[in-house]
């Protein structure tokens, strides 16, 4: 049986992204059809940001305690394990999306459940799970909100070891006696944090010389000393050639490039991420399949005037607060070209061009100690032309930060656009940093002045005062 349905908006994905666009859309009174093949929520509630930071919150808070005096030796004992999973199952809403669909059908759009690909423009076919197929038309846009999957090396044995990637290493409910971890980015330290702490013995296997490399060189420093300190392997420099599993089953063994064998239980590998595009039919549109898709300030497709790419499949920041973003903005600018008004006299979320997602994207890495930085690093505003300063300080010397723990160590960066007195980037490496980047992303995405910055006065004593010091620092 083939069901025909015409709605304004057609949505391929039921993530953050795919529900955020949804809203926009259904807000501006615009009919809105979500299609989603597996579960609604999408990565982020099931198989990334929430159970992974479930995982890591006990691990964190209690190497946290440990340096606190009077309490530390209460938390001396190794974590309750099942404890720390159950309470993972539970942020996963272990693997249902009921609530999730729930609350789609309360903003008024219609749920359909199967694998949606393009048939020609502003058309898409939905496949069933029950073999049955409806045929969608879009008034005004597709959005393509279907997200990114990783990405497995090509190396000889692979596909018989049956690896972990993200998803198996967020969801397992055994811990593996010896996990071999590759990869030194944000996934691959997050997961090493993880599992060490809880009962594993951790190699990381990474093929450059530091840990996340797309951040300060110290961010990734002060990771790895941490992560050998809590009994870690961390191996830098180092080339993956080969993965053996007799049977896919049992130890399986990384083969080096040169040779040398590192037997463990399981092996992650944490080593990139490719869009959900395959399959979509773009070629039917005339985009080329498997890519990620380019993308206007709207999140509007290149070359079209009605299909999106929100999210990870445009590729310009791979966080889940990014494609909200975006989503909002995309929405937004959806309903106003449907409803054909400038975007400026819209509701806020479209009233700009999306920018912080062009040179001002926050992150924070939920290790121990935590990092988190906005905009430019270093490096990257001197490849932009801009003549800029680094100015540093030691978190640890802050009167907050000896309060916060015994031996605090933590280190703060700003990037100073000399020419402007604006803050290009902002990086901070330490334990409890994650809640202080939100001001950081004000100054950079405000372009405050940093005469301007000398008036936001930090409460004492807080960790926070970090930015009194680096202001002196600056000034001399």
């Amino acid at each position: 049986m083939t069901e025909a349905m015409e709605y304004d908006v057609v949505v391929l994905g039921a993530g953050p992204v795919g529900e955020n666009v949804a809203d926009r859309a259904r807000a501006a009174g615009l009919s809105v059809a979500v299609v989603e093949s597996e579960l609604v929520g999408g990565e982020c509630s099931y198989w990334a940001c929430m159970p992974s930071k479930a995982l890591l919150r006990p691990v964190i808070a209690r190497a946290e305690a440990r340096r606190v005096p009077g309490l530390g030796q209460s938390v001396r004992g190794p974590l309750d394990t099942a404890a720390v999973l159950a309470h993972r199952d539970d942020f996963t809403s272990h693997w249902k999306d009921d609530g999730q669909v729930a609350w789609l059908e309360g903003i008024g759009a219609r749920l359909y459940r199967g694998f949606g690909r393009l048939e020609g423009a502003k058309r898409v076919v939905v496949a069933g799970p029950e073999g049955d197929e409806q045929v969608l038309t879009a008034r005004h846009a597709v959005a393509v909100c279907t997200g990114s999957r990783a990405v497995l090396p090509d190396l000889p044995g692979i596909a018989r070891a049956k690896p972990w990637t993200s998803r198996e290493a967020t969801s397992s409910h055994k811990v593996p006696g010896r996990l071999l971890v590759v990869g030194g980015g944000v996934v691959g330290v997050e997961m090493a944090t993880a599992w060490q702490a809880l009962g594993s013995e951790v190699t990381l296997l990474v093929r450059g010389d530091g840990l996340l490399p797309r951040m300060e060189s110290f961010a990734g420093e002060l990771v790895a000393e941490a992560l050998t300190e809590a009994g870690a392997t961390v191996r830098t420099n180092v080339s993956v050639a080969a993965v053996e599993r007799v049977g896919g089953t049992g130890p399986v063994t990384v083969v080096l490039a040169g040779g040398e064998r590192i037997e463990g239980d399981e092996v992650l590998f944490a080593t990139g991420r490719a869009p959900r595009t395959d399959d979509l039919g773009l070629e039917s549109v005339g985009l080329e399949p498997s890519t990620w898709l380019k993308v206007d300030d709207s999140c509007r497709v290149v070359g079209t005037d009605w299909l999106y790419a929100v999210g990870d499949a445009n590729h310009r920041a791979l966080l889940t607060h990014q494609g909200k973003y975006q989503a909002r903005i995309a929405g937004a600018a959806i309903a106003a070209r449907a409803q054909k008004v400038p975007l400026l006299e819209t509701d806020p979320w479209g009233a700009h061009a999306a920018t912080a997602d062009h040179a001002a994207v926050p992150q924070v890495v939920f290790t121990d100690p935590e990092v988190a930085s906005v905009g430019l690093t270093l490096a990257e505003a001197q490849a932009a032309g801009h003549r800029v300063r680094a100015v540093d300080y030691d978190l640890g010397a802050v009167a907050g930060a000896s309060l916060f723990a015994d031996g605090y160590r933590g280190r703060a960066r700003m990037i100073v656009d000399l020419d402007r007195e604006i803050l290009r980037g902002v990086t901070f490496a330490g334990p409890g940093v994650g809640e202080m980047l939100h001001s950081a992303t004000i100054a950079v995405v405000g372009e405050v002045p940093v005469d301007r910055l000398w008036h936001a006065v930090p409460a004492y004593p807080t960790i926070s005062e970090v930015w009194l010091r680096l202001l002196e620092t600056y000034r001399g």
